[in-house]
C-alpha cells in the first residue's frame, strides 16, 4: 500500500455537512497531521439521510451532499494539501424506498424485472396464496382495515399508474391495468387501446421457473404505447382518470387490483415472522444485495472504483461484509479490482477472535483495538465489589452470560423471526430427503435453528460455496452445536449432529449448501441485535465495558495481554485501523475513560450511588426500575455536564433498546413518562446535582489522564490511528444521534493555531478546554509523518517494564529502535482526588523507575529535556503526564 498512512479522520457527511464543507476542513486536517480524510458514504442515499448507509443509487454522488461538484471540489482540495481520501462503501444492502429505481422496477415487473436477481429475494419462499411476490410490511394496520379506511389511492398520470399509501408510492405492473384499459377502450370505442388492453391481458404471469424476460420487454413496449396514446389523445387520459376514480370508490375491485401486483402489502409486524427478502438486521427498508453476482458487484462498485482509478480516492472502508453470502469471495474480487487500494473492513472481532487470514485486506476498522486499550484502565480490584454492588442495587443476580443468551433468544424470536422461519423451512425440506431426520415437527426445527444460532460466540463462520470448512470454522461450528446441546438436553443429539454436518458442508446437495450459507447470514444479525442492541442495554455493572467489539462479561485486560496483542497486530495486520470512538460507539472514548475510573474508586462510587438512590426515591414512582436508575447515574457521571434534553433522548433510546419494559415497536407510554419525570425532577434538584458535580470533580482528572493515555497509545501502537470527528478535544457524546451533532471545527482550528505558540505548561493549564489532547495528537502525528521507521507499519514493537512499587501504574513500550512511549494507567490511586499543581498534574509514582534502552532520549513533548539510563517516573512524567521519547 502506498503512500504510508499516517492517520485517518472520520467525518459524517449529511445535508448539513456536505462534501463542500469537508473540503473546507482539509487545511485544518493537514495542519493537524492527518493523511486520509475518511468520509461516510457519499453515494446517492435516501433524501435527508444522516448516515449515508441507506443508498438508493450507487452510481451517483449524493446530490444533497453536493453531487459531482462537491466531490470534485473535495478531490481538488485534498490533492492541493497532500491528503488522500478513504471512502465508505455499502456492498451489503440498499434502501428499498420509492426513490430506488432498481427496487421500483422489481416491484413493477416482479420476477421478470431485469433487476430481480440483484436483490436477495427468495421468490420461492412466498406463501402459496401469493406466489412469486415480494412481501412489503409497510402498513400501519391489517390490509383489509387499511383498504376499508380508504387509505389506498390509485393515481394515474400520462399512462403511468401508481398506488399510494400516505408517503409510500408503489409502482403498478402494466399487465394489471388490462381490465381497466379494456373498459376505457369500450367506452371510447378505441380499437388501438382495445388491442393494447387485450395484449396486456394475454401476458401470462411468470412462474417460479420462468421469470420471463420477454414479458418484461412486452410490458415496457406496451407501457410506452399507452404513454404515446395519452399524449396524442387527451380524451384517453381523461377517461382513464374517470376509471381510476371509479376504482378508488369500489373497495372490492381496488383490493383485487392491488392483489394483482408483484408485491403483497401487509402490516409492518408481518416482517417479524414472514419476509421474502434478506434485510440489514431487522430494518425492513434495507434489502440485501447479491454481491456474489458479477453484475451486482459491477453496478455497486463502478463509482468508487472509478474514483480509485482517477486518484480521487485511495482507500476503502467496507461496511458490514459479514452480511454477504461469501465475504471471502467478495473481498478477493474487490482486491482484484483495486489492487493498490488500502482496504479495511468493518468487522467486529470478538475477544480472542482473529480476522480471516484468507481476506486480502489490510485489516479492520479497529473495534478490537478499542476494546483492548480501554481494558488497560480497568482496575482488577474493582471487579468483585462492583459486581456484587450492582446485583444488590438491582435486586437480581443474573449473570452477564444469562443476559446475553436471553437477549439473543429475544432477537431471534421477536426481531429476526422471518429469517428463522426461512431457515426452518429449508431445514424441514432437507430432512424430508434424509429419512432419519424427517419425523420432526416444525417447532423442533425452529428450536434447533434458534439454539445453534445462539450457541455462536462470534458473529459468524465463513464456510464458502464448494469448499470445505476451515479449521477455525470447524472449531466455531462444533462449539456452537455443543453449547446448543448442553443448554437443551431434550433436543435429539442425532438431529443436532446432522445440522453440524450441514453447516460444515459435509452433506452434499444444492439445498444443503444453501442452508449452510444462509445460516451464516443469520448468526451475525443475531449477535448484533442480541448483543449490541439489547444485552449492552441490560447489564450495567460497569457501563464503559458495553462497547462494540467488547465483552461486558470480561473485566479489562492485563499489560501482558496488551503487549501480546500489539505484537500480533504488528506481525499480522500492521496497517489495520486503531479506533477509540466511531459513529457506532455506545459512548465516546472520553465518556468511557471517565467511567473506567469507577473501577478504581469503587468504594466511593458505591456510597454515592446508594445515597442517590435513597435521595431520589421521592421521584422514582412505581414504574422506574433499579437497573435503569443505576445506568442513569453512571451516565450522569460519565457525560457531565449534560443538559436535560440530551439525557432524556439518550435514556429513552436506552430503555427502548433494553426491550424489557418498553421497546421501539411496543412503547409503554406510562413507563417512559415515569422515566422522563424522574430525569426532569432529579436534574432540577440542585442538591443532587451538586453531589453529582462533586463526585465528577473527583474522577475528572484521572478520567482525562485515561483519555490522554489511550490516545497516546493509539497514535503510537502498531496500526493506523483513526480520529472520530471532534474527538481531538474532549468529547462527551453518547450513542447516535448524540455523537453526530455538529462539530465546531473553526474553534478547533483556532486552538491548533495557538498550540504552536504555547509552552507545555501553558497547554496543561488549559486542560478544561481539551488543549492537551489536541496538542498530543498534533505532536505524535508529526513524529509519525517524520519518522515512519519508528511508528510505521514495519517498525518493531518491544514491551518495556518499569520497576518499583507502582510499576503496574504505567504502560511502556518501544517502537522501531528509537521511540519510547510511557503512559499512566490506574492513575486515580496516584492523584488522591486532587487536580494537580499549577504546572501540571503530579502523580505519586513512589520509587518506580524505568530503565531506558541504551542511548540519549529526547522528549517529543518537551524538546529541551533528555533522559538516559534508569529514570524515575516521577521525573519522567512531570509536568507532562505521559512521555514520547525519541533516541538521538
Amino acid at each position: 500500500m502506498h503512500p504510508q498512512a499516517i492517520a485517518t479522520y472520520r467525518v459524517q457527511l449529511t445535508p448539513d455537512f456536505t462534501l463542500h464543507d469537508a473540503a473546507g476542513l482539509v487545511p485544518y486536517l493537514a495542519q493537524l497531521g492527518i493523511s486520509h480524510l475518511y468520509t461516510s458514504p457519499s453515494q446517492q442515499a435516501v433524501p435527508g439521510s444522516q448516515s449515508g448507509y441507506d443508498v438508493i443509487d450507487p452510481g451517483r454522488v449524493n446530490e444533497e451532499l453536493g453531487g459531482d461538484a462537491g466531490h470534485d471540489a473535495l478531490s481538488r482540495t485534498l490533492a492541493r494539501h497532500g491528503l488522500r481520501r478513504m471512502v465508505d462503501i455499502v456492498p451489503n444492502h440498499m434502501a428499498v424506498t420509492s426513490g430506488n429505481a432498481w427496487w421500483n422496477d422489481v416491484l413493477k415487473y416482479g420476477r421478470s424485472s431485469r433487476y430481480a436477481d440483484l436483490f436477495d429475494v427468495d421468490w420461492d419462499s412466498s406463501e402459496a396464496l401469493w406466489p412469486n411476490r415480494v412481501l412489503l410490511p409497510v402498513l400501519g394496520d391489517q390490509f383489509g382495515r387499511v383498504l376499508e379506511a380508504g387509505e389506498f389511492i390509485l393515481k394515474h398520470k400520462a399512462g403511468d399508474f401508481t398506488l399510494h399509501y400516505y408517503d409510500n408510492v408503489f409502482p403498478v405492473e402494466p399487465a394489471s391495468t388490462a381490465a381497466l384499459l379494456a373498459r376505457v377502450a369500450t367506452r371510447l370505442d378505441h380499437p388501438v387501446l382495445a388491442f393494447l388492453a387485450d395484449s396486456l391481458g394475454c401476458l401470462p404471469r411468470p412462474g417460479a421457473a420462468d421469470p420471463s424476460a420477454r414479458r418484461y420487454r412486452d410490458q415496457e413496449v406496451q407501457a410506452d404505447l399507452l404513454a404515446r396514446l395519452c399524449d396524442e389523445e387527451p380524451a384517453i387520459c381523461r377517461a382513464i382518470d374517470m376509471e381510476v376514480e371509479r376504482l378508488n370508490n369500489s373497495l372490492p375491485e381496488l383490493g383485487e387490483f392491488i392483489d394483482a401486483q408483484n408485491y403483497r402489502l401487509a402490516h409492518w409486524r408481518a416482517a417479524d415472522l414472514d419476509l421474502g427478502y434478506r434485510r440489514f438486521f431487522n430494518i425492513n427498508t434495507l434489502a440485501g444485495l447479491r454481491e456474489e453476482l458479477p453484475k451486482v458487484f459491477e453496478a455497486v462498485h463502478a463509482l468508487p472504483l472509478q474514483w480509485l482509478a482517477q486518484g480521487e480516492a485511495h482507500a476503502l472502508r467496507v461496511d458490514h461484509p459479514d452480511g454477504l453470502r461469501d465475504p471471502t469471495g467478495y473481498l478477493r474480487r474487490l482486491r482484484a479490482a483495486a489492487p493498490e487500494a488500502w482496504i479495511v473492513v468493518e468487522k467486529i472481532l470478538e475477544p480472542g477472535e482473529k480476522l480471516c487470514s484468507s481476506w486480502p485486506v489490510e485489516g479492520t476498522t479497529g473495534y478490537e483495538f478499542g476494546y483492548m486499550v480501554q481494558g488497560l484502565f480497568v482496575d482488577p480490584a474493582g471487579e468483585q465489589p462492583l459486581t456484587q454492588a450492582y446485583h444488590e442495587f438491582i435486586g437480581n443476580e443474573e449473570s452477564y452470560n444469562a443476559v446475553l443468551l436471553a437477549s439473543k433468544r429475544h432477537a431471534l424470536s421477536a426481531l429476526l423471526g422471518s429469517d428463522v422461519a426461512r431457515l426452518t423451512s429449508m431445514l424441514l425440506n432437507i430432512c424430508e430427503k434424509h429419512w432419519r431426520h424427517r419425523d420432526y415437527t416444525r417447532a423442533v426445527f425452529t428450536q434447533v435453528v434458534t439454539e445453534v444460532c445462539i450457541g455462536f460466540e462470534v458473529y459468524r463462520s465463513y464456510v464458502r460455496p464448494g469448499s470445505p470448512a476451515s479449521p477455525e470454522d470447524q472449531e466455531q461450528i462444533h462449539a456452537a452445536v455443543a453449547r446448543a446441546a448442553a443448554a437443551n438436553p431434550d433436543l435429539d443429539s442425532e438431529l443436532l449432529q446432522f445440522v453440524e454436518q450441514l453447516l460444515l458442508r459435509e452433506v452434499r446437495g444444492q439445498a444443503e449448501q444453501e442452508f449452510a450459507l444462509r445460516f451464516q447470514q443469520l448468526t451475525g444479525p443475531a449477535m448484533a441485535k442480541g448483543l449490541e442492541d439489547t444485552a449492552f442495554y441490560r447489564y450495567f455493572r460497569l457501563a464503559a465495558l458495553n462497547e462494540v467489539g467488547g465483552d461486558p462479561g470480561q473485566w479489562g485486560c492485563s499489560v501482558a495481554d496488551f503487549h501480546r496483542w500489539c505484537s500480533e497486530a504488528r506481525a499480522e495486520h500492521p496497517q489495520s485501523m486503531l479506533a477509540t470512538s466511531t459513529h457506532d460507539s455506545k459512548r465516546s472514548e472520553d465518556v468511557r475513560a471517565r467511567m473506567l475510573v469507577l473501577s478504581e474508586m469503587h468504594g466511593a462510587w458505591l456510597q454515592a450511588a446508594t445515597r442517590w438512590r435513597q435521595r431520589n426515591a421521592r421521584y422514582r414512582g412505581a414504574k422506574l426500575d433499579a437497573n435503569t436508575e443505576y445506568m442513569y447515574y453512571q451516565t450522569l457521571v460519565g457525560a457531565w455536564p449534560i443538559d436535560e434534553a440530551r439525557m432524556r433522548a439518550y435514556m429513552e433510546k436506552a430503555v427502548r433498546e433494553n426491550k424489557t419494559l418498553t421497546e421501539w415497536t411496543r412503547i409503554d407510554e406510562a413507563y417512559e413518562a415515569a422515566l422522563h419525570a424522574f430525569i426532569v425532577h432529579t436534574m432540577a434538584d440542585e442538591e443532587f446535582i451538586h453531589e453529582v458535580e462533586s463526585f465528577v470533580a473527583r474522577v475528572l482528572l484521572p478520567g482525562r489522564l485515561n483519555s490522554l493515555a489511550q490516545v497516546c497509545i493509539k497514535l503510537t501502537a502498531p496500526g493506523v490511528p483513526d480520529i472520530y470527528q471532534g474527538c481531538e478535544l474532549w468529547d462527551l457524546s453518547l450513542v447516535d444521534p448524540d455523537n453526530r451533532r455538529p462539530v465546531d471545527f473553526a474553534h478547533r482550528a483556532r486552538l491548533l493555531d495557538e498550540v504552536a505558540r504555547l509552552a507545555p505548561a501553558q497547554i496543561l493549564a488549559r486542560m478544561d478546554e481539551g488543549l492537551p489532547k489536541l496538542w498530543l495528537i498534533h505532536t505524535a502525528l508529526g513524529l509519525r509523518r517524520e519518522r515512519p521507521d519508528l511508528l510505521g507499519g514495519d517498525a518493531a514493537y518491544e514491551p518495556l517494564a518499569a520497576a518499583g512499587s507502582r510499576a503496574q501504574h504505567v504502560l511502556c513500550f518501544m517502537r522501531g529502535d528509537g521511540a519510547v512511549v510511557v503512559v499512566p494507567r490506574l492513575s486515580a490511586q496516584l492523584v488522591d482526588g486532587t487536580r494537580g499543581t499549577g504546572d501540571g498534574p503530579r502523580l505519586d509514582y513512589g520509587d518506580t523507575t524505568l530503565a531506558l534502552p541504551p542511548g540519549n532520549w529526547r522528549s517529543r513533548f518537551e524538546p529541551e529535556r533528555t533522559f538516559s539510563g534508569n529514570v524515575a517516573l516521577a521525573d519522567l512524567l512531570h509536568p507532562v503526564p505521559l512521555a514520547l521519547l525519541v533516541k538521538e
